[in-house]
């Protein structure tokens, strides 16, 4: 098993006012060589958006999107014609494919969104782009694995172009599980939420990523109530 480390704190850091954001890999003006992406998952970003601000038009293509709010909401609209909000408990998937142009805001005066950014790099290009949108059931992910994104459209309405799945958890303290990989070749990314982990030996805190592999599964502790995302993705595609 190999493992690194990514502390919260060594995460690159712009704050343009409006948006307040931590990129795990290279992005924008930050650049870190040894930090460029884990396999296929290519940006981790970690965002935080004033209310009444957001991200005008801007374009994608051949690029895998997954937007996970963590607190508050956004209202989305893209070129496909998708207008829709997503909030708490709420994945967003967009394929952009051929391209894709869309927008991300925050109505909610006074009121600050948090949400994850994530790019996946797709197995397969120039795609016809597509959306989907789920909520689920924070009650199904207590002392679970809970899949929020797949693969398989059987799987989930969140499906992506890659042999990816993601699953989101929150572990009771003292609570311990295996996971389990779902293909040999793949790494694994775990990114803590909240609360602390001891994931084979690695005490993680708020914030802080752990990238494994050559492994088949990996034991998770929750030494202190502990929200967070298993991002297994293709290390060669």
């Amino acid at each position: 098993m190999n493992t690194t480390l990514y502390k919260a704190d060594s995460r690159g850091h712009a704050n343009h006012g409006w948006l307040d954001t931590h990129h795990t890999f290279s992005f924008a003006s930050y650049y870190d060589p040894d930090r460029i992406h884990f396999g296929a998952l290519r940006v981790l970003n970690d965002d935080k958006i004033d209310g009444g601000t957001g991200f005008p038009k801007h374009p994608h293509e051949n690029m895998e999107i997954i937007s996970i709010p963590l607190y508050g909401d956004l209202a989305h609209e893209d070129s496909m014609g998708n207008k829709s909000v997503i909030k708490e408990n709420d994945v967003q998937v967009m394929s952009a494919g051929t391209g894709v142009v869309h927008s991300e805001f925050n109505h909610n005066e006074g009121k600050r969104t948090e949400f994850l950014q994530i790019w996946i790099f797709p197995k397969k290009e120039n795609v016809e782009p597509r959306y989907g949108q789920h909520s689920f059931k924070p009650e199904d992910r207590i002392n679970k694995f809970q899949l929020v994104v797949s693969p398989n459209k059987e799987d989930v309405p969140t499906w992506v172009h890659q042999d990816t799945w993601f699953h989101l958890s929150n572990f009771e303290e003292g609570y311990s599980s295996t996971y389990e990989f779902k293909k040999a070749e793949n790494g694994l990314f775990i990114f803590l939420l909240e609360g602390e982990l001891n994931v084979e030996g690695h005490l993680l805190s708020k914030r802080d990523g752990l990238s494994i592999t050559d492994t088949q599964k990996v034991q998770i502790e929750a030494t202190q109530n502990a929200h967070f995302l298993l991002m297994e993705v293709p290390l060669n595609w």
